[in-house]
């Protein structure tokens, strides 16, 4: 049997590769964001995702992307869902014609 890494979450990228390399708290991050304490405690909790207003406030911040913290969320949603209906999905048989599937 193969074990799979769990899906990374948006707030684990902001906790590991910008927070913690640039020795700054969940709160400071907050203030600068301008965006509530707890919502980004929640966030780097990996327990809220990252919505919209949150990524024009990281992209500002941080100087990335809007893009790179939309992607991220997509790609977690994406892994949790095929863990959790992986078998289902598998059950599906494909339109005929369909190529790729």
């Amino acid at each position: 049997m193969v074990a799979t890494l769990p899906p990374v979450h948006p707030g684990e990228v902001i906790q590991e590769e910008f927070l913690e390399p640039l020795g700054i708290s969940v709160a400071e991050l907050a203030e600068r964001l301008r965006a509530p304490a707890e919502r980004l405690r929640a966030l780097a909790g990996r327990e809220r995702i990252v919505a919209a207003d949150d990524t024009l406030r990281l992209w500002r911040f941080f100087g990335t992307t809007p893009e790179f913290w939309l992607n991220l969320q997509a790609q977690h949603d994406l892994e949790a869902a095929m863990a959790a209906i992986g078998s289902e999905l598998e059950a599906i048989e494909p339109r005929a014609g369909v190529e790729g599937a």
